[in-house]
């Protein structure tokens, strides 16, 4: 079966060094989905400034709940009820689209790619970039559906092993917005550092400068208790995560030290 990919649209098509887009769904919804933080663009018209929020979210469907990556899937954003960008999101209609235009973007870091001159130097990194309207989710059993699905990208099983589902109070100040996408790419990274070849034939440069990548992921310390916990020990869900996580992107860093395959990804 074929992969499906996102149109190319004017806004989201990668124009510099585009031999490193990617414009796969399976690709693009790990990268949102792998990010701690998503930043979310939005133009309010109140303000000269187009605003950017870190916002937490999770690609899913409530229709298709066994729906994979690849699959087509809508962001699900969680915040406060009343914040502006909600506030926004309930009144907004743009070109006969319902809801509110939102840009949304995640990047992760695998390295620091250090070459012979600072011109050349760069980043190993995964980076996606989705276009699409928001609307709030007013039917109950989606946004009950939506807060599990995002608590559980926190922290897999978390939402189980909490007290649950939110009491009414925690229902009315928590808002869930349901961004359908448009369009959407990524962009990739990987391999050594490279440098020009004026730069390569200089052997005084080469002989004093250290070439090569530091790869970079982010690690988890072990877990501290709060001051009323009453569990006595760390529970196995939240310590498989950790060090199972940890392991994972250290590999992933590691990983993207090696060239990519000629017409795969940019270097």
């Amino acid at each position: 079966m074929p992969e499906l990919e996102y149109p190319k649209q004017p806004y989201s098509t990668v124009k510099r060094l585009n031999d490193r887009a990617r414009y796969s769904l399976e690709t693009i919804h790990g990268i949102i989905n792998s990010s701690p933080f998503i930043n979310v663009a939005f133009q309010d018209s109140t303000s000269p400034f187009p605003a950017v929020l870190p916002m937490i979210g999770q690609m899913g469907s409530f229709a298709r709940p066994s729906a994979d990556l690849g699959d087509v899937l809508d962001l699900y954003l969680h915040g406060y009820v009343s914040s502006r960008l909600m506030n926004l999101a309930r009144t907004s209609r743009d070109g006969g689209e319902t809801g509110i235009p939102l840009t949304m973007s995640a990047t992760i870091l695998d390295g620091y790619v250090l070459s012979l001159t600072p011109n050349s130097h760069s980043y190993n990194y995964r980076s996606a970039v989705l276009f699409g309207y928001a609307t709030p989710v007013v039917d109950q059993a989606e946004k009950l559906w939506a807060m599990e699905l995002v608590t559980n990208s926190v922290v897999p099983s978390r939402y189980q092993n909490t007290r649950n589902p939110p009491n009414g109070a925690e229902m009315q100040s928590t808002s869930i917005l349901k961004v359908k996408i448009k369009a959407g790419s990524a962009k990739i990274r990987s391999g050594e550092p490279h440098d020009d070849k004026g730069d390569m034939n200089d052997e005084e440069v080469r002989e004093k400068t250290w070439v090569g990548v530091v790869p970079a992921w982010t690690q988890f310390g072990e877990p501290v208790a709060g001051s009323y916990n009453r569990v006595e020990k760390v529970p196995g869900y939240l310590e498989e995560w950790r060090v199972e996580g940890n392991e994972e992107r250290r590999r992933e860093a590691y990983e993207a030290v090696k060239e990519p395959v000629k017409g795969e990804e940019g270097t």
